[in-house]
């Protein structure tokens, strides 16, 4: 019995392991992690820097400018009009003083004679567009009226006119001033511009960089379903050049290992069933020879050599060309453990729910079998669970073996998953087959882009793992 619990994982495992446990950095955790995101940021990061640079300068410089220059405008044509208020002595010239106003620059003044502005001017909580007015009317005035001590200036009580109050010795002057003379409508339309083109530009970028992500994305699922052995239908190359590449590079060598396979199947099989003929002949003459002690020794050897014959075309069978098919793992297990108990030690099955996964239906079931029955070999208890798990990339089918026999050691796990590898090296095929059966068994989910690793069960014995993708 195996008393070391360190497991060795496949070197395709470990990579996933690293992909999958690896804590990203801080700042990598707020970024996106596809393709398609991280393209987009690429291009939309520098044009929101140029668009926020240019609202910031255009701001600062232009509308501050713009603004500036109407209220000195406004603030020249106020202090005309209290100029020449001043100078009247009659209630007639100053109401023709205030016609004048009102039809050469637009202004209504309006004089009170029984009130006075506070000592507290108003303040309002204004935006960030009405205090740069505010500040701009208030530096013009300041710089036209030494005179005044008292103002004030409101921007936000009325919807399209802008009202200022000036204290005077006669009373307390009401301008109202339209909002036109102050605002300008070039700052909307530059921003409405902007934000406008950005938009745009942001929805070209993500059409056109959908347009180039599902070539990749296409190739991702194929070489995804070529590794778990099913047969990818209408793949071709297209996109971007480079995509191209790599989708022809994809193909060629899919067409190089599909035929490597079917050589090396065909030869084996080839060879395997040419052995069985002289093998054949052999058995009847050695049925006819007698019944010599030396007769039952060959007959014992030609035995075990059509025992390992029988090894190689199961091994060959393994990569056939069986079509995948949507198989209840449910069914297919109680199938296998009736029909694997009948004869041999009863076999425990727990499933936790009815799971359905594309395989190739006869494959897998024979590579579950050289499991099972290399543990009714060995042991005593069989024990078979299946379950599902969750993992960061999607479903895991999970398969274990339980037995409560010796074990394998740690160190000869990996060993025993090769082809005609034996931990027993007598050679005799009573205690341990060809060496073929956990091979078959590991090529097969290996086929199915799986991973069969051996462990200590927790019962003590050996435990077989099956993991597949969904």
């Amino acid at each position: 019995m195996a008393t070391d619990t360190t497991t060795q994982d496949s070197p395709d495992q470990n990579v996933n392991n690293d992909l999958t446990t690896k804590s990203p950095s801080f700042l990598k955790r707020f970024l996106p992690r596809s393709l398609l995101g991280r393209s987009l940021l690429i291009i939309i990061t520098p044009l929101l820097l140029v668009q926020a640079i240019s609202v910031w300068v255009f701001y600062d410089r232009h509308y501050e400018t713009v603004t500036k220059r109407l209220a000195q405008g406004l603030a020249g044509d106020i202090s005309m009009a209290i100029l020449l208020l001043e100078k009247t002595e009659t209630p007639y010239e100053q109401a023709h003083i205030f016609r004048l106003m009102q039809k050469t620059t637009d202004l209504s003044l309006t004089l009170h004679h029984d009130i006075t502005l506070p000592p507290t001017a108003w303040t309002p909580d204004w935006s960030v567009l009405e205090r740069r007015l505010d500040q701009a009317i208030s530096e013009q005035m300041m710089k036209n009226f030494d005179f005044i001590h008292q103002y004030e200036i409101d921007t936000v009580s009325l919807a399209d006119q802008v009202k200022i109050q000036i204290q005077l010795d006669s009373g307390v002057l009401l301008i109202l001033v339209p909002s036109k003379r102050l605002f300008t409508s070039t700052t909307y339309l530059v921003i409405l511009w902007m934000v406008g083109s950005s938009v745009i530009t942001f929805g070209v970028a993500v059409i056109f960089m959908r347009n180039q992500v599902r070539p990749i994305q296409r190739l991702a699922r194929a070489a995804e379903s070529f590794g778990k052995g099913r047969d990818v239908k209408g793949f071709k190359p297209e996109g971007a050049t480079e995509v191209r590449q790599a989708s022809g590079a994809f193909i060629r060598m899919r067409s190089r290992i599909k035929r490597q396979v079917e050589q090396r199947t065909a030869m084996l099989a080839g060879v395997s069933h040419d052995l069985r003929t002289p093998l054949t002949r052999m058995k009847l003459q050695l049925a006819m020879a007698g019944q010599d002690e030396d007769i039952k020794n060959l007959q014992t050897d030609v035995i075990e050599m059509e025992q390992m014959i029988n090894g190689y075309l199961a091994f060959a069978r393994g990569e056939g060309r069986e079509e995948t098919v949507s198989c209840e793992i449910t069914g297919l297990l109680r199938d296998l453990v009736d029909q694997l108990g009948q004869n041999n030690n009863p076999i425990d099955l727990h499933i936790e729910e009815d799971i359905v996964i594309q395989l190739r239906k006869e494959s897998f079931k024979r590579a579950v079998s050289n499991l099972v029955t290399n543990a009714q070999r060995y042991a005593q208890h069989v024990m078979v669970c299946a379950r599902k798990r969750k993992s960061a990339s999607g479903y895991l089918l999970e398969i274990t073996v339980d037995d409560d026999g010796p074990g394998i050691p740690p160190e000869s796990r990996l060993d025993v998953l090769k082809p005609f590898f034996r931990l027993e090296q007598s050679r005799n095929q009573a205690t341990g087959g060809v060496g073929l059966g956990l091979s078959i068994a590991n090529d097969v989910i290996s086929n199915h882009g799986g991973d069969l690793s051996l462990e200590d069960a927790p019962g003590g014995g050996l435990r077989a793992r099956i993991i597949l993708p969904f």
